[in-house]
């Protein structure tokens, strides 16, 4: 017998449901670490990775996200990291999801290749040479959330990494995150709730 899995998360228009089979479940082990929960490691090889701190100019933990990063004003967020290994670090990636995403993990923006001497990203800009990976959306760019109904918290990861992913501009989100979590060193997170 087959079961299925019913998935949803939230999205540009509000919550998404899909049906998922065993198979393609077994296919994202991977690339989860709970129910919705990309912003783990289980794919990488490193245990403990270190800590970084992350931080914005414009919000900080755990408080309300202004309307201007979510779809009612389109841009990205200033943010900025500091630690021990950004010293060490040969590049860095940005991973914004949903927390409360079951089951399968919406992804707003992956950012990778971030230069090693680049400790912050300011508001709607992207580094010089950082490129981005394709995001749930399918597109390659910041997709500012727009929960409905109640509301979600959003996380904002920065990895540090010991190896330059090298994949061009709009490589699928799988691929990226793979690369991403076989090279982790440190790694440190930001969150905000949005509203409706």
């Amino acid at each position: 017998m087959i079961h299925y899995v019913r998935c949803a998360h939230g999205g540009r228009r509000g919550h998404r449901y899909q049906w998922a089979r065993p198979a393609v479940l077994f296919a994202l082990i991977p690339l989860l670490s709970g129910c919705g929960l990309l912003g783990g490691l289980s794919g990488t090889n490193l245990s403990s990775p270190a800590s970084l701190t992350v931080t914005s100019p414009v919000f900080a933990a755990d408080v309300r996200l202004p309307h201007i990063y979510t779809c009612r004003g389109g841009v990205s967020p200033p943010l900025q990291w500091s630690g021990a290994t950004t010293q060490t670090a040969k590049s860095f990636a940005i991973i914004v999801d949903d927390s409360q995403a079951p089951i399968t993990p919406y992804v707003y923006w992956i950012v990778f290749d971030v230069s090693p001497a680049t400790v912050a990203i300011g508001q709607n800009q992207l580094p010089t040479g950082a490129k981005q990976a394709l995001n749930s959306a399918g597109n390659a760019s910041y997709d500012p959330p727009c929960p409905v109904g109640s509301p979600h918290q959003y996380r904002f990861t920065v990895y540090a990494l010991n190896s330059v992913i090298k994949q061009p501009n709009g490589t699928a989100l799988r691929t990226v995150w793979s690369a991403i979590a076989s090279h982790v060193i440190a790694t440190g997170r930001l969150t905000a709730r949005a509203y409706p």
